[in-house]
């Protein structure tokens, strides 16, 4: 293997030069030559005589180490973990595909998105991949005003932003899965629909009782995959929500369940066998089904939200936050996720503004204590946020305070959304008995208002969202379809 370098005197190349003379020491298998490459500090990883298109620009450390890892694997030749369907979409691909990826090396979200342009990078010479530490590039940053990561260029043009899979870049470049196959499969005794720790537990103990058992879902990991630490799973000290959903997917690997990914549900059809149509157009068939599609970030829903997303708005402080350090930003939302991004802010931002709706904060009193210990943390209770400003980018919001109708005005950089969740069930329509809210209404058994439909997890009326009871409630659905199953 050959690694190609571009460095100069600055610190971060002698960073960089320390972390491949680490490397260099542990195989010998590995060479280092200096090169000329499109930005300094970066380095190349390629084959002996071959380029493979993927680049570091910057120190590849903290979450983005494992895709580091990834790439010396995957262009030594080890095969990747991706269906042979998904190696002949990437193998298919016409074109010439310049990707760039702005990361920053707290972003939990980041490495999905750069492993799977690295993987594609591997196995088609059409695409190259770059991945780049926006700290260190901050004039490109600056240029391309980029306020959220992973925040993806193809050909110099924006991509994308956010979160994705090699499944769903794949979608947006117009190459679909061939659908065909999934028409074709025979009904499944216990049908799951999603990907987090509900869908998890489920497939896991269906599979345990010996029965026919798929899962569908866009991505597996769930909410799960935008979690940074996780402190309150139970046998558990602490984790990450990658590393946890990784686990999640590695432990029902080891049963023999269909694992359908990147496919979206669209309607659900009840019946002698439930039916569930996906946005692809396949339609799947199973004796029960369990919903198990979790929920996501809920919008405020004020003007200018929309205007500034991925411009001053964003939803996770553990990926967007470095963009904002040493900037004046707002935390809208005082529960456990509300108070703890601005903890989190506080350690980076210069000011850190906390709005919350109600009277009194909800978030745990340990996380209060710490929150009132910072000394850059202002805190506003009882306000409404009414409108979010700004130009090109965020400058401020105007905020109204629910005693005195008074309206406010607080100039800002950023504003982090964190209200709480939304169900991810609009698809199932008036099919299902939902609260006000969309949450599907389930029993102690897990069921719906439909038999042989059952649902687990944050999409249902619990009045708790956490990883451990979504984890029961999947196992309490799993094992009620299977009596279903037995007695009918």
């Amino acid at each position: 293997m050959q690694i190609r370098v571009s460095a100069g005197t600055d610190e971060v190349s002698r960073n960089m030069l320390a972390l491949l003379d680490e490397l260099t020491s542990m195989s010998s298998k590995i060479t280092v030559e200096r090169g000329s490459l499109p930005r300094t500090p970066s380095f190349s990883v390629n084959r002996p005589g071959e380029d493979t298109g993927i680049v570091f620009a910057g120190v590849p450390l903290g979450h983005e180490f494992s895709s580091l890892v990834l790439a010396l694997l995957q262009v030594s030749g080890r095969p990747p973990k991706v269906s042979a369907a998904v190696i002949r979409q990437i193998q298919n691909l016409r074109g010439e595909y310049n990707f760039e990826t702005y990361v920053s090396l707290s972003c939990n979200n980041c490495p999905d998105v750069v492993q799977a342009l690295n993987l594609m990078s591997v196995l088609n010479p059409s695409v190259r991949h770059t991945m780049i530490d926006g700290a260190v590039f901050k004039a490109e940053v600056e240029a391309k005003q980029i306020m959220a990561v992973p925040t993806v260029y193809l050909n110099g043009e924006p991509f994308a932003s956010g979160r994705m899979d090699v499944e769903e870049i794949l979608a947006k470049l117009g190459s679909s899965p061939d659908v065909s196959d999934l028409n074709q499969r025979d009904p499944y005794d216990v049908l799951i629909v999603g990907g987090g720790p509900a869908a998890a537990s489920a497939a896991i103990y269906a599979a345990r009782k010996g029965i026919r058992t798929g899962i569908v879902t866009d991505r597996f990991g769930g909410q799960v995959l935008d979690t940074l630490g996780i402190e309150n799973l139970i046998g558990v000290k602490y984790t990450e929500g990658t590393k946890l959903a990784a686990n999640l997917e590695e432990h029902v690997r080891q049963y023999d369940v269909d694992i359908i990914k990147g496919q979206r549900a669209q309607s659900l059809r009840p019946g002698d066998l439930v039916e569930v149509e996906l946005e692809s157009g396949a339609v799947l068939k199973g004796k029960t089904v369990i919903i198990a599609t979790g929920a996501r970030w809920r919008e405020l829903g004020v003007p200018g939200e929309a205007e500034f997303k991925t411009r001053g708005v964003a939803y996770c402080p553990h990926c967007d936050g470095p963009l904002f350090e040493g900037k004046d930003v707002a935390v809208i939302g005082g529960g456990n996720s509300g108070i703890e991004a601005a903890i989190d802010l506080a350690g980076l931002a210069r000011h850190v503004t906390v709005l919350e709706f109600l009277p009194q904060l909800k978030a745990d009193d340990v996380l209060q204590k710490r929150l009132f210990s910072l000394p850059n943390v202002t805190l506003l209770t009882n306000v409404a946020t009414t409108e979010i400003h700004g130009t090109d980018r965020v400058t401020g919001l105007t905020y109204k305070d629910r005693d005195t109708e008074e309206t406010h005005h607080i100039k800002l950089d950023g504003v982090f959304v964190q209200i709480g969740l939304v169900p991810n069930t609009e698809w199932v329509g008036d099919v299902l008995e939902r609260t006000r809210l969309g949450e599907i209404i389930v029993d102690s058994r897990g069921a719906t208002s439909v038999p042989g439909v059952f649902a687990a997890g944050d999409c249902t009326n619990s009045p708790y969202k956490q990883i451990i009871i979504s984890m029961g409630s999947g196992a309490t659905a799993a094992l009620s379809a299977f009596d279903y199953l037995i007695r009918h």
